[in-house]
Formats: C-alpha cells, structure tokens, sequence
C-alpha cells in the first residue's frame, strides 16, 4: 500500500527511544529466538504487566531522530517514515468511527518506536516481546526490528501493507481500552472461543477496517486521501502476516503439536476471516467478536 507523496506527516507524532540491552522481561529467548517474539507476547493488546519485568533500568537515552520524516514520500521511502504516517492515518480514521459510530470521542494513544528496550507502564520490555499496546499509558510500543522477524522466522513478507496491518492490530486495542472493551473480559480465558482470542480477533477487525477505508482517508492538512487504493496483491501480505501469527502457525513452526485450548490470538483461519470481515464492512458492530457463537 502506498502513501501519497504529498501528504504530510507529523514527526513529532512518534516517540522514539533506545534503552539498555538485557533488561529482564518475563520469559527467555529459547532456541534461534522464534519463541521470544512468538509465545511471549505477539501482538498481544493483553496487559503486558504479567510478563514485563517491573524494574529494570528504564530508558537509556533518545532515539532514532524522524526529523526527516515528514511526507508520504518519505514514508514510501523509510519504514520510520511509515510509522509516522500510519499513526497519522489511524488518527485520522479513528476520529471519524468514533464520531460517527459511537458516542465517545477519540484520544490518540502514545506510539514509541523503541530499540533494544524500553520503560513503559506495564514494565520494562525489550525487544524480544514483540509490538505490544500498553493500556495502562493508553499507548503502542514497537521495535522496527520485529519486521524483519515477521519474515525470517515467522514466514510473512516484510511488506509495507504487512507493517501497517500490526500497526493498525495494537491501535485496535486501543479502541478497545477506549470503548472499555478490554476491561470488561476475561483475558486469561484461553481458546479458540475464549475472550483473549475474541480480543485479538476483533483488534485484527478493526485492523482491517482502517486499510479498507485507508484510501478514502483523507489528510486533514493537504485534502489528499493518505493512502493510494490498495492492490490485491497488497492485501494480500497483510493477511499472509494475520495468518503467520495465528497460533496454529506458531505452535507448528515452533514444532509443537497444535493445542487449541491454550491459544490466545486465534488460529491463522480466524485471524484472516475476521480482518477480511473489517476489511469489507468497515463497521465496529460486524466486528463484535463476543456476539459470535463460533468466532
């Protein structure tokens, strides 16, 4: 998917931070490091303060500087730049739904780009943990690293719709914790029919919704829709990255044998199924996972 080059962005949107290796997190690393960003926690939206560590040193200094990010050009150009440009874009969307779907009204939550490690209202994390919405800074922590993983241990193209498809995943659970969602489950309930799937799942509706709508979003500050329409081909790496983090795929790849009743996120079928239904109906109520007999 790609950005228009005359749209802009707003750098000082994104936080950046580079902290100190080895801070401690629940968990290890494990045998050529797929079930540190895969069992951990994976685009997980769940409370993190489980596995974080509580302490651990807190943030080693500023970083990366996105002073240079500032069209979408630019986002075409560098995956930073992308972030920047899709936190604006999901601004933007996420605006307008809860406008014109619900009663509340928007706030933005805090997104970081982090290297090695970082503080957050959870605890301190490192890198292993993998992308990760913190509800209780209300904000998105990402290591740009995990895109490259996505598709040297977990199998998916590291593809600029692919990026934007976990982005667009943990601002769903943003929507979750504004819409009181998140509160109001079982998180611990396990399976494929358990409220933490029936969580992840809508998070990967709600996903789909934005990239449907993404085209017709249009960049307050330019009059220019932020994202061209996407190709088939294009969506079709976002759902390739849905399906390579169902748990399904990673007990397999793991070479564990599949155990539905400890999943978490959903199997690969599920996870595509419901961005496809985002995707296509583009409204929070065909996202209601917790109405489904069957998710």
């Amino acid at each position: 998917m790609t950005f228009n080059d005359g749209v802009r962005g707003d750098a000082g949107r994104v936080r950046t931070s580079r902290g100190r290796r080895g801070m401690a997190i629940g968990g290890g690393l494990g045998g050529g490091g797929l079930i540190v960003v895969v069992l951990v926690m994976l685009l997980t939206g769940q409370d993190p303060a489980g596995l974080l560590g509580g302490g651990g040193g807190g943030d080693a200094g500023p970083g990366q500087d996105l002073s240079h990010c500032r069209t979408g050009a630019d986002a075409n150009a560098h995956t930073e730049c992308r972030m920047v440009l899709t936190a604006d874009a999901l601004d933007v969307y996420w605006d307008g739904v809860m406008s014109e779907q619900t009663t509340g009204a928007y706030t933005p939550p805090g997104f970081t780009i982090f290297t090695d490690s970082v503080q957050t209202g959870c605890g301190a994390a490192t890198s292993a943990v993998g992308p990760f919405y913190c509800p209780a800074d209300s904000s998105v922590f990402l290591d740009l690293g995990f895109f490259d993983q996505l598709e040297s241990q977990l199998g998916a193209q590291n593809a600029p719709l692919a990026q934007m498809y976990i982005v667009a995943h943990e601002w769903g659970h943003h929507t979750q914790h504004m819409l009181g969602t998140m509160e109001s489950v079982d998180r611990q309930d396990t399976g494929p029919s358990g409220d933490a799937v029936r969580l992840e799942l809508q998070a990967d509706c709600y996903a789909g919704m934005f990239i449907g709508a993404a085209a017709t979003t249009i960049d307050p500050d330019t009059g220019q829709a932020f994202l061209r329409e996407p190709t088939a081909d294009q969506v079709r790496t976002a759902l390739d990255a849905a399906a390579a983090v169902g748990d399904d795929r990673i007990q397999e790849s793991a070479g564990r044998e599949v155990q539905p009743h400890t999943w978490t996120h959903g199997s690969a079928e599920q996870r595509t199924r419901w961005f496809t239904t985002g995707y296509r109906e583009g409204r929070l109520q065909a996202c209601d996972t917790f109405a489904a007999q069957t998710p």
